[in-house]
């Protein structure tokens, strides 16, 4: 049994990780952090959690507390906020999961550019394991400091792998198209993402360029030894939780939609939470079929007329796009099997 602290408990993504955590037979929680609930019970803020952790109250981020009654520690703080703790924790010799952007890059000089700072701490970049399973599953192992990727990216990559592996498409020009939910936006409002004036719209962002967009090329380019570009644009649309990126690619050379399903087959056809969605009724993925869970859908579109190939992935951003994936991380980083406590089915209806 490893026991593990949550710090920044009180979000949207850690909630989830205390939901998830729950049915973990082989960890437990024992300190949640939150700076406006310290003192409050965990239902006070998850009201979906009462009488699941009874006794556990939101505490202070205390490092000396954390570091007596836990063994690893998962972030769930804003970007830049990690920096002052990762270190620490590291020191310490802890177990870290970072749910920020802050150790996902592993070119310094690429933090000026996407978040405007400079890090601090270039020697973690290279330490840090980019905490995607699909595609790290073998550096997680016994790895000290995850950097879980962000939700969009997840999704972009998770659509664009079994085309980054058979080298029959071109990825020097990606594009990519996010539908997102509300709950990306995190736990505190902003008037874009106040359900009044988000109902009923569908919006682009950052559409100048998303900062997502350096995991994927990053992630991508590091497989193909390409320099792959991608334009990512998330659009935020009415409904709570979900991503679905939408990938187009033109393809290099004529491919049949059998061969097609054989590249997408030999990618995920052993990956515990890849469900590839063809010949049903939803012929394509859907966030609505996957929330709640650790799944992710991915399935593609061939338009022979334009040599081009459309690749689409579907997430529950706060489970596989966060909580979901920082656990199966972890549970590959301390040897558990990385299913335990992510057994968890979608919801229907959602």
């Amino acid at each position: 049994m490893i026991k593990v602290a949550v710090v920044g408990a009180s979000g949207y993504t850690g909630g989830e990780l205390l939901r998830l955590m729950a049915t973990h037979s082989r960890v437990e929680v024992t300190v949640a952090t939150s700076r406006e609930y310290a003192g409050k019970p965990i239902h006070y803020v998850h009201f979906n959690l009462r009488g699941v952790y009874r006794g556990l109250r939101f505490s202070k981020l205390d490092i000396n507390r954390i570091a007596d009654k836990a063994d690893a520690v998962f972030l769930s703080l804003p970007h830049g906020a990690s920096l002052k703790y990762v270190p620490v924790f590291i020191e310490i010799g802890m177990k870290v999961i970072d749910l920020s952007a802050d150790f996902r890059l592993k070119n310094p000089s690429a933090y000026k550019y996407w978040y405007g700072f400079e890090h601090p701490y270039p020697d973690l970049l290279k330490k840090a394991v980019y905490g995607l399973p699909e595609i790290r599953r073998s550096e997680l192992k016994n790895t000290q400091l995850i950097a879980v990727p962000g939700c969009n990216a997840t999704a972009s990559i998770l659509a664009l792998l079994p085309l980054a592996r058979s080298n029959v498409a071109d990825l020097s020009k990606v594009i990519v198209d996010v539908k997102a939910g509300s709950s990306e936006a995190g736990y505190k409002p902003s008037v874009p993402d106040h359900h009044p004036e988000r109902e009923g719209s569908v919006r682009p962002y950052s559409a100048e360029g998303h900062r997502h967009a350096a995991e994927v090329e990053q992630e991508l380019s590091n497989i193909t030894d390409l320099d792959v570009k991608v334009a990512l644009t998330p659009h935020a649309v009415p409904c709570v939780r979900g991503v679905l990126a939408s990938a187009y690619v033109c393809l290099v050379k004529e491919v049949e939609e059998q061969e097609l399903m054989k590249i997408y087959a030999v990618t995920y056809g052993r990956e515990p939470f890849i469900r590839l969605v063809r010949n049903s009724p939803h012929m394509y993925p859907n966030p609505k079929y996957v929330i709640g869970s650790n799944f992710a859908d991915v399935s593609f579109a061939l338009e022979e007329r334009l040599s081009l190939i459309k690749s689409f992935a579907a997430i529950d951003n706060l489970v596989k796009g966060a909580a979901g994936q920082a656990i199966q991380a972890f549970n590959i980083a301390v040897g558990y099997p990385e299913e335990v406590g992510l057994k968890v089915p979608p919801l229907k209806p959602a």
